[in-house]
């Protein structure tokens, strides 16, 4: 047997196992769900940045999120909030096809655009590098591995940020139905392991230290 082709058969599986689960979500669980992390996010970037200032340290300016589709969680009426109190909220664009992506700024007043997949993405302007990167994710595990969507992006794109400078603070965004519990689990050798898990029920392994 190919362990290589095994190996991706499963995560197939896997995949569609997660997609069918989070689908299942009832409207009303997704809404409380999304409110429950925006919650959380909101209360975890104000004590980090307060506890910086505090410190002498910079503080985080820039949040790398994304836009929703397939039944991932809305975080948008928080990424307005951060906005509107003057943090720089980054979506990213697919410029390449298999490169990292961008991150461009956005805000409630940004027209945006259909970009690839028919993701809504911002204009194009300078690409920042951000502080903080909302990932989202599919799968997970309690370590923080992530399964994504088989892509590739937010892989390479993580990768090339740790190698190009500080790393960012990397949190997955996830609904609790996409805890991946099987002990025989392994994350591919290209998957980032990230900071931290957000879903409704809290974090994993815990919330993220500060830079």
């Amino acid at each position: 047997m190919n362990t290589q082709n095994s190996a991706q058969d499963n995560a197939v599986a896997l995949r569609k196992r997660l997609r069918e689960a989070r689908a299942n979500v009832p409207a009303d669980e997704r809404r409380r769900g999304a409110l429950l992390m925006r919650g959380r996010l909101f209360t975890w970037l104000g004590v980090n940045r307060d506890t910086a200032v505090s410190e002498g340290r910079q503080a985080p300016r820039s949040v790398a999120a994304f836009w929703p589709m397939e039944d991932e969680p809305d975080l948008r009426p928080l990424l307005s909030q951060w906005a509107d109190a003057g943090m720089t909220v980054l979506l990213p664009v697919i410029e390449e096809t298999r490169a990292p992506l961008r991150f461009h700024r956005w805000t409630p007043d940004t027209p945006m655009r259909p970009g690839a997949y028919g993701i809504p993405v911002p204009p194009l302007g300078t690409p920042e590098r951000p502080d903080v990167v909302l990932v989202p994710t599919l799968g997970y595990t309690r370590q923080a591995d992530r399964l994504g969507y088989g892509g590739g992006y937010y892989d390479r794109t993580l990768a090339a940020l740790r190698e190009s400078g500080p790393s960012p603070v990397t949190i997955g965004i996830a609904w609790t139905e996409g805890r991946i519990d099987d002990p025989d689990y392994q994350a591919a050798p290209h998957d980032v392991r990230l900071d931290a898990i957000l879903t409704p029920a809290g974090w994993l392994p815990a919330a993220p230290a500060p830079r």
